[in-house]
């Protein structure tokens, strides 16, 4: 069978991972890029620099890699299911629900494969985590808390840090438990001088119950991305930076201690580093994205899921500007 003829559009920071591992999946041949900006970190490798989406589908693509500034995903997107072209599209789906939908439904009715690249669900330590979650490890589940912060991307101009870091932490919570958001409350602030708000705090509820929460951040000068899932038997901890998981048990060590051994909690037991193959999250994303198109598997983040998860950080913006707890 003949390789997939892969196009790419965007060039930028993010475009550039995109292009070395499309090189390097087997089944797919990257044969042409666009970007109106050019090239800033020389990834064409060759090939002609196309000006726009319209050029790149004139190239004979069989799927796209999208991976331009949010506004103009749905331009992009639009244009690509009319063409007939398979797409991944770099989170979120869009700058707007509205806009995502319309991009979502444009792909359901061409019978095309459409995702978003939402890549925390391929991290080898969230991806360990669910499948012990899936076993019954950790019993019944309680609560899901992510903190996701660091330094201003200098790259992200276009949206605040709830669609663009927060829609990781709610896709992925999302995802680990297997249920969707029913409610979300939110705290946002505007420190850094720039239009979009780049610090949020927000709680929410799930449909089986579990609490979440998540810490958001671009103005911290430590970089952070942990997940904490706790359940009846324990915590899980991944962190998804360096792709560890850890397990903390619920003890069942009795205390002797008087004035402690009244309280109905649990206690510290054993502590558990697992080891587990890591391989590269965006690689483990492109083979996904690859099979999808070649009907093999369907594990891809599909634009629905996408689409949902803009609308949870839509409603935690609209939170944050009503001061009230809203209904997903």
């Amino acid at each position: 069978m003949a390789d997939l003829r892969a196009g790419l559009i965007g060039l930028g920071a993010m475009g550039r991972h995109h292009a070395r591992v499309l090189r390097e999946t087997p089944g797919v041949e990257l044969v042409a890029v666009a970007d109106p900006g050019g090239d800033p970190f020389g990834v064409s490798g060759g090939l002609e620099v196309l000006p726009d989406v319209d050029a790149l589908i004139g190239a004979g693509i069989d799927m796209a890699v999208v991976a331009v500034p949010t506004i103009y995903h749905e331009q992009v997107g639009l244009a690509l299911a009319a063409a007939g072209v398979h797409t991944l599209v770099e989170k979120p789906i869009a700058a707007t629900s509205e806009a995502g939908r319309k991009v979502a439904e444009a792909f359901e009715s061409a019978g095309l494969v459409g995702c978003v690249g939402h890549i925390e669900r391929f991290n080898p330590a969230l991806q360990e985590l669910r499948r012990r979650m899936e076993s019954g490890e950790l019993g019944e589940v309680y609560q899901i808390a992510t903190r996701r912060q660091g330094p201003f991307p200098s790259r992200i101009a276009d949206v605040g840090v709830v669609k663009d870091l927060g829609t990781h932490d709610i896709d992925l919570t999302a995802w680990v438990a297997q249920s969707t958001y029913t409610s979300v409350a939110a705290q946002t602030a505007h420190r850094s001088g720039r239009p979009h708000e780049d610090m949020v705090i927000a709680t929410g509820r799930l449909a089986n119950g579990v609490i979440v929460n998540h810490v958001v951040n671009w103005l911290s000068p430590m970089k952070e991305r942990v997940t904490i899932v706790t359940g009846e038997r324990g915590a899980f901890v991944a962190d998804t930076g360096s792709a560890d998981l850890t397990f903390y048990a619920n003890g069942d060590i009795a205390t002797e201690w008087e004035a402690i051994s009244t309280f109905r909690g649990v206690s510290e037991g054993d502590v558990v580093r697992y080891a587990f193959p890591k391989r590269e999250p965006l690689r483990v994303e492109h083979e996904a994205f690859r099979d999808a198109v070649l009907g093999v598997r369907h594990d891809v983040v599909t634009m629905r899921e996408g689409l949902r998860t803009l609308e949870v950080a839509e409603a935690a913006l609209e939170s944050a500007a009503r001061g009230v707890t809203v209904e997903v």
